[in-house]
């Protein structure tokens, strides 16, 4: 099957899901879609258990052909990154810039260390003997908020622009962060490279910080184009290439794709619409980039719902998932916790509720799926693929769900949210 086929198929069942969840369901477009691809996933399993396999084996190869986290990580994770980007002040950014950067950086290593610890116990306690850099290689891929799964919830929350702005930060940077850390800890446990605190650091520094200058290089050079046009047509096209050809060079020369798109996603959203753009170009640009992220949310929930066809559960995987959802959630408390408490000692203004809201708030999503399907094949994928996709669901579902509900009964006890 070619990938034109395979794309319309996914887009023609996105687009069903999402009529059947706003006629029936009417959960946010994109849980709903999850939903329904979840619940469909399990007809299709019960239906072959009764000896009816054809239908379901040709859905395992079709999803299967997909290759999720290569579709996410190498192809749509840059095009929804520069989305939520253009939407992000960078001037609200900048002012909790000091939150948004512990968060993104102790917080993902700490959280890392804090679920590693804790897993390597759970897993041998529950029967499950892996090593425990396997352990830290799960940490390092669960420990971060997906932006995709959070700015996607977020938009119907109600939360404030302050609290908006910290989550929706924290989760645009973390996953780049989280990103070398994986890759660094996938060549100790897989190809088996030796700890060496020297090269990490250049690795992590030519990553993270080359690629965020890389992202603002970019950004530059296609916000002076901007300001010699004003065809939006043109300047749709740009961004796009901006996009599709900044991540791919990022990739290339070794740096971090997601931070450079980050970083060219907050250039054109503020200084493009500020200096560059006229009102109708902002406009269009405006609704041609949500659709854009409507649509590739969709069908990335819609796969996030069939991936339950291709992966093995039984009772254990569901109870070790279970426990390791609350595990992760505990990690998060404590490292959200230490550094707002640090920050607040130093004057900084957060709303009273800001550690509730900031641990439950963080989603994980189709980062921590997909990085879990690109661990090679042997007993410990099995396990971390398993339990991580039951963390995703647990997550979106009940956090997904609920943060909406948090948010205004927090907002109850201070209307100053911050």
């Amino acid at each position: 099957m070619n990938l034109l086929t395979i794309t319309s198929l996914l887009i023609t069942v996105s687009a069903v899901f999402a009529w059947l969840n706003a006629r029936t369901l009417k959960l946010p477009n994109t849980i709903g879609i999850m939903v329904i691809s979840l619940l469909f996933s399990l007809f299709l399993v019960i239906f072959a258990k009764l000896g009816y396999t054809d239908a379901v084996i040709y859905a395992q190869e079709i999803v299967a052909q997909v290759q999720f986290d290569k579709t996410l990580l190498n192809g749509m994770l840059g095009f929804l990154l520069f989305a939520g980007a253009m939407h992000i002040n960078l001037d609200d950014l900048l002012q909790r810039k000091w939150v948004i950067g512990l968060l993104a950086s102790v917080g993902v290593v700490s959280c890392m260390f804090l679920v590693a610890g804790g897993s390597w116990m759970l897993f041998g306690l529950l029967g499950h003997e892996i090593p425990f850099i396997y352990c830290l290689l799960f940490g390092s891929l669960i420990s971060p908020t997906d932006p995709i799964a959070v700015m996607g919830i977020l938009k119907t929350a109600g939360a404030s622009r302050s609290l908006e702005t910290k989550i929706a930060g924290e989760s645009l940077f973390n996953d780049g962060v989280a990103i070398v850390l994986f890759l660094v800890i996938f060549g100790m446990a897989v190809n088996g490279d030796p700890f060496d605190a020297g090269r990490i650091a250049v690795l992590f520094a030519q990553e993270a910080f080359g690629g965020a200058a890389f992202g603002i290089a970019c950004g530059w050079v296609v916000l002076q184009m901007l300001k010699r046009v004003d065809n939006y047509q043109v300047e749709i096209l740009l961004t796009l290439a901006l996009v599709a050809g900044g991540a791919t060079a990022a990739a290339g020369l070794h740096l971090s794709a997601p931070i450079a798109v980050v970083m060219a996603g907050l250039m054109i959203g503020n200084h493009g619409r500020r200096d560059a753009m006229s009102n109708t170009t902002t406009q269009h640009l405006d609704t041609f980039w949500e659709l854009i992220d409507e649509i590739l949310n969709a069908v990335l929930f819609l796969l996030i719902g069939l991936e339950v066809m291709v992966l093995t559960f039984d009772a254990n995987i569901w109870i070790t998932g279970v426990a390791a959802a609350l595990l992760v959630l505990v990690a998060r408390l404590i490292a959200v916790g230490v550094p707002v408490t640090l920050l607040r000692q130093m004057k900084h203004d957060f709303h009273p509720h800001a550690v509730k809201i900031l641990t439950w708030g963080g989603l994980r999503g189709g980062i921590s799926v997909a990085l879990a399907l690109s661990i090679p094949a042997g007993p410990e994928r099995d396990l971390i693929v398993s339990v991580t996709y039951v963390i995703v669901l647990l997550s979106i579902l009940v956090q997904g769900l609920t943060i909406g509900s948090l948010v205004r009964a927090t907002s109850k006890t201070d209307t100053s949210m911050g």
